[in-house]
C-alpha cells in the first residue's frame, strides 16, 4: 500500500473519522474494534492536515548498495546486540568469526537471521565480556594472537565512580592496576580494551554514544586510548558521525574510535545529502515480519490527529515525523519498558517495529524476535547497518588496500 497520494475528499474523510473517534471516546468503546467492524484499520486514519509535504522520491542508501571490498579478513564482534554493526561489515566482505552478546533475546535474533554465525551467549554461554577468561577461552579456539582481523564493539559505559568506586588519573599506574581489577563490577569499555590487548587484532573499532567522549570529563576514553597506545596501537581521533549525513533517513549520532597496529591512513567518509523519513515510510510494509501496529485508545488518536509535522504530543511524548526530513532518533527505551516509537508522518499512529527498522536501514527480511517491546529495544539499540557498512568500507580502503576492490558503491 502506498501513501504517496492523499485519499480523495480528504476533508470529508477526516470529518467522518473525527466523528467516529469522538463517539468511541465518549462511549468508552474500543477503537480498534470499532474500526474492524467497519472494515477499517488504524492505517485508514488521517491527520487533520495531511499530505501537505512530499518527499521527491530520492531513495536512501540501502545495505544492498554496498559491494564487497575485502575477502578473507576475519571479524569478531562484542556487545553485538541484534547485529547492526555486523551486518554492515558482513556486506562489505568481512568474514564473521564470532559474536559475543549477553542478552538471550538478542542472541535469538542473531541465530534466527544468521544461523551460520558462532554466537556466544545465552543459553549456551554467558556472552558476558566482563567474564574475561570465558570470553578469551572461547576466542582461543577460533583465532590466534596476533589476530590479523578486526574487532568491533560498542561497550555500555558507566562513570568511573560506578565502575571502580573511585576516580583514577589516566596517567597513574593506580588506574591501570585497580581499574582492571574492578572491571567485572563496572566498566565494560576496559573489558573490551583488555581483549584487544590480549589478542592484538590488526584493527579495532569502539562504537558508542557521543557522551562517551565527555564521560568523567573525557578521562575515561582518554585512559582507554592511552592503554591502547601503550600496547602499540595508532589510535585515530574519536569522531562523531550523524547517520543522516551518510544516507540514513534518521538523525542518529554515534561515536567511533578506530585503532590500528598495521599502518594505513584512515579517512572519515564523505557526507551525502539528507533523505526524508518518507523515503522508507511512504509504502506500508506488506507481508513482512515485525509490522504489528499498536491499537491506540481513542483519546490518543484524537490528540494525534491535530498534530502538525514535527509537533510533539506532550501527553504521550511522541512526535509526528516530517516526511521531508530524516526521522528523529529511533529510541530504544529501557530494558523493561521497551522502545517508544515516533508517529507516522501521514497516519496518526506510532510506527511499527518494521517501520523503525526501515529508518535504521535493516532489510525487511531481517527478523526481530521476542515480545514487541523487546523488538523495539533491539532496533533502537542498533547501529544502522548502512552507517556500519560506510565505516567498514573506509576501514577496508585504509588498512586492507591490497584486498579492496577499486571504487566503492555509487552512493558513497
Amino acid at each position: 500500500m502506498t501513501l504517496a497520494s492523499p485519499p480523495k475528499a480528504l476533508d470529508s474523510v477526516y470529518a467522518h473519522q473525527a466523528k467516529l473517534v469522538e463517539q468511541a471516546e465518549r462511549r468508552g468503546d474500543d477503537l480498534a474494534r470499532v474500526l474492524t467492524s467497519l472494515g477499517l484499520t488504524f492505517d485508514d486514519l488521517v491527520y487533520e492536515r495531511a499530505f501537505e509535504k512530499r518527499w521527491p522520491g530520492q531513495k536512501p542508501v540501502q545495505l544492498s548498495d554496498f559491494s564487497r571490498q575485502v575477502s578473507g579478513v576475519p571479524l569478531v564482534s562484542f556487545f553485538t546486540g541484534c547485529g547492526g554493526m555486523d551486518l554492515g561489515f558482513e556486506k562489505v566482505g568481512f568474514d564473521h568469526i564470532a559474536a559475543f552478546e549477553h542478552n538471550e533475546i538478542f542472541c535469538r535474533t542473531l541465530r534466527k537471521n544468521r544461523p551460520s554465525w558462532k554466537v556466544f551467549g545465552p543459553p549456551y554461554a554467558s556472552g558476558d565480556v566482563s567474564e574475561f577468561e570465558e570470553a578469551a577461552g572461547a576466542l582461543e579456539t577460533l583465532i590466534e594472537e596476533p589476530f590479523e582481523g578486526v574487532f568491533i564493539g560498542g561497550p555500555p559505559c558507566q562513570p568511573f565512580s560506578i565502575a571502580a568506586n573511585q576516580r583514577f588519573s589516566r596517567w597513574g599506574e593506580n588506574f591501570k592496576r585497580v581499574g582492571f581489577a574492578h572491571e567485572k563490577n563496572g566498566n565494560l569499555l576496559f573489558d573490551y580494551v583488555r581483549l584487544v590487548i590480549r589478542f592484538r587484532p590488526a584493527i579495532f573499532v569502539v562504537e558508542n554514544v557521543p557522551g562517551l567522549r565527555d564521560l568523567d570529563g573525557g578521562e575515561q576514553l582518554s585512559a582507554a586510548v592511552e592503554l591502547l597506545k601503550d600496547h602499540g596501537y595508532v589510535v585515530n581521533e574519536p569522531m562523531v558521525l550523524d547517520a543522516a549525513d551518510y544516507g540514513v533517513p534518521q538523525y542518529r549520532e554515534r561515536l567511533f574510535v578506530i585503532g590500528s597496529r598495521v599502518g594505513g591512513d584512515f579517512s572519515a567518509p564523505a557526507k551525502l545529502p539528507h533523505v526524508g523519513a518518507a523515503s522508507v515510510l511512504a509504502d506500508l510494509p506488506v507481508g513482512v515480519p515485525n509490522h504489528e501496529t499498536r491499537a491506540h485508545r481513542s483519546g490518543s488518536i484524537q490528540r494525534y490527529m491535530q498534530l502538525r509535522y514535527g509537533q510533539r504530543d506532550q501527553l504521550g511524548r511522541v512526535d509526528r515525523l516530517d516526511p521531508t526530513l530524516p526521522s528523529k532518533t529511533v529510541i530504544a527505551g529501557g530494558t523493561n519498558g521497551g522502545g517508544r516509537s515516533h508517529l507516522h508522518p501521514e497516519i496518526p499512529r506510532t510506527l511499527s517495529v518494521r517501520e523503525c527498522a526501515r529508518l535504521q536501514t535493516f532489510p525487511d527480511d531481517y527478523v526481530f524476535v521476542g515480545a514487541t517491546a523487546r523488538q523495539f529495544t533491539q532496533v533502537g539499540n542498533a547501529v544502522p547497518p548502512v552507517l556500519a557498512a560506510t565505516i567498514a568500507t573506509c576501514i577496508a580502503k585504509a588498512y586492507f588496500p591490497t584486498l579492496a576492490h577499486l571504487g566503492a558503491h555509487s552512493s558513497v
